[in-house]
């Protein structure tokens, strides 16, 4: 019979599930699926039958569900790389290649037919979405970050993955906006210094961890047309800006907003990614049954 032993964000602190992964052992050669990451650690080995609340419970992590973002997309990828990482490393059973294989068929399934993994639910995810929303032209926008911190680091990321080339990445600390800037092939400049490149700014994003206004109604052209994210707290940003003509400005609050209004769409589409888990295990658990009869009946023969 399959097994599996399971600490994961819902069952126990970290300091738990820390103590959980040191204490594991299987026989040394046991084959077996180790599924570890932030959230979870997960061990499942064995063969034979497959018991429906371990294909339930494996089938809902790979669609999301069992997530501390509900939907996101990274658990996909983490079990398909430990489940290949095993294959390559034990002769696993039929069992767990079955198993493993039908739960990656459908976590793509939950994804495609529900609207459980749609919507940005990160800061760094809404401010592409509303990039997006207000039809920037990425490819060919100049876009000036101000800040240098996971936050932008992500946005560089993601600017990144939809084309964007023209990224301009000021900071008080020049080297500090240098260094990152080299590893995402942009341009740096220290912040006294930014006045030039706002110049010439479609869209301006920014993230420092300044006391005080860093932008204000004087560093913006009268007839400038620019989209302005301000993602610090406190804000960046002089308010005043956004009743100047052609400027739009996001604020914290609004970007929070988008976020919160994505995370409870996810939440509305979890009764219908659970039909359509509820429905692949009974199907699953059918043709695991008939697979046993088979056998059963070949060895009788």
């Amino acid at each position: 019979m399959v097994k599996f032993i399971s600490s994961s964000q819902n069952t126990s602190s970290l300091a738990e599930r820390e103590q959980f992964f040191k204490e594991l052992h299987l026989p040394q050669n046991t084959p077996h699926v180790l599924l570890q990451t932030c959230d979870r650690v997960e061990l499942y080995w064995g063969e034979g039958t497959i018991p429906a609340s371990i294909a339930h419970h494996l089938f809902s992590v790979v669609s999301g569900l069992e997530s501390s973002l509900i939907g996101e997309c990274a658990i996909q990828g983490q079990v398909k790389n430990c489940y290949e990482d095993s294959a390559k490393k034990f002769k696993l059973s039929s069992s767990l290649h079955l198993l493993f294989q039908t739960a990656l068929r459908i976590g793509k399934r939950v994804r495609t037919e529900s609207a459980i993994s749609q919507g940005a639910i990160s800061h760094s995810q809404a401010v592409i979405e509303c990039l997006i929303n207000e039809k920037v032209p990425l490819n060919n926008a100049l876009i000036t970050l101000l800040g240098v911190n996971k936050l932008n680091e992500d946005i560089i990321k993601f600017l990144k993955s939809k084309g964007a080339f023209s990224i301009f990445l000021g900071n008080r600390y020049f080297e500090k906006a240098q260094l990152l800037a080299e590893k995402y092939e942009c341009k740096a400049f220290q912040l006294d210094q930014m006045q030039p490149f706002l110049d010439f700014t479609d869209v301006l994003i920014t993230a420092t961890s300044a006391p005080h206004l860093i932008v204000k109604p004087e560093h913006i052209s009268p007839n400038q047309k620019i989209l302005i994210l301000d993602l610090a707290f406190p804000r960046d940003v002089d308010e005043r800006i956004a009743e100047m003509p052609n400027i739009t400005l996001y604020n914290l609050e609004d970007i929070k907003l988008r976020v919160n209004q994505n995370k409870e769409a996810r939440q509305k589409e979890i009764k219908l990614a659970l039909r359509i888990i509820d429905v692949e295990v009974e199907l699953f658990c059918a043709i695991i049954q008939n697979r046993i009869q088979y056998t059963h009946t070949s060895f009788k023969v």
